[in-house]
């Protein structure tokens, strides 16, 4: 176990602008991963961290010892309450992060299975909430177009729960660098398709793409959707939120392929 005390150390420099700036996150291809829940999930799917960072004063949390004690000793890194404060975002959290690469994802060469595309979700929450629908559905891959929030801002990673380590998720992505690699039909919800989204055969392998908060699917993905589809909302609601939306169209298509 390292102990640090200084906040003029390198080491915790690094923490901080990972902790305050998804700019830096993308520089270096590293994020944290904060609180007991986080690291479990990330323990169990993908193994050890980077690096394991604790304060002082958790250990002596059952929950935080737990997880300390799985980490290899030069992996851990301790600090006091009043360096670790400023990296967390958690408001009451456990003092306990852990620094891990973030994975970059892979485009495939053929599209055949279920897929997600995020076409600028802005907003985190709502990022976080389609990746944990999208793990909990079955569907392993999700690409996020330019504008989409940053997967793995601490934000969306809080609201993922701990989807993130099932699955791949390319970000960065273009209409053309992705639309000629799907082999699957495309669809998108719209309010003015005439097909109901029970209407619509999901038995077999789709794509789904869900769109900006406010502008929904941009023209770029709409020209090549197959299938619109509507939500039938008889309460009258103008639209649906879109991790609301995306929850019931994947599972909507669970629910068929299980009849």
């Amino acid at each position: 176990m390292k102990l640090i005390s200084s906040k003029d150390n390198p080491f915790y420099k690094r923490l901080k602008l990972l902790a305050q700036s998804n700019q830096q996150r993308r520089k270096l291809g590293q994020t944290l991963l904060e609180g007991v829940h986080l690291a479990d999930a990330y323990l169990g799917a993908l193994g050890q961290p980077l690096v394991c960072v604790a304060a002082e004063s958790a250990l002596d949390n059952d929950e935080v010892a737990h997880i300390w004690a799985r980490i290899e000793a030069d992996r851990r890194v301790c600090l006091p309450e009043a360096l670790f404060e400023p990296l967390s975002t958690l408001v009451n959290g456990v003092s306990l992060l852990f620094v891990v690469e973030m994975p970059s994802g892979r485009l495939p060469a053929s599209q055949t299975t279920d897929c997600v595309i995020l076409d600028a979700v802005q907003d985190a929450g709502n990022v976080g909430s389609i990746l944990r629908s999208a793990a909990a559905a079955g569907v392993r891959d999700v690409y996020c177009m330019s504008g989409t929030a940053l997967t793995w801002s601490s934000k969306v990673l809080r609201a993922g729960m701990g989807a993130h380590f099932s699955l791949n998720i390319v970000e960065h992505c273009t209409p053309d660098s992705l639309a000629p690699r799907l082999s699957v039909p495309l669809l998108a919800t719209s309010l003015q398709a005439s097909t109901s989204l029970y209407e619509q055969d999901l038995r077999s392998p789709v794509a789904w793409v869900f769109g900006n908060e406010g502008a929904g699917v941009s023209p770029h993905w709409l020209g090549r959707v197959q299938t619109p589809v509507r939500i039938p909302q008889p309460g009258g609601m103008e639209s649906l939120n879109v991790a609301a939306c995306a929850a019931i169209c994947l599972f909507e298509a669970v629910r068929q392929r299980l009849s």
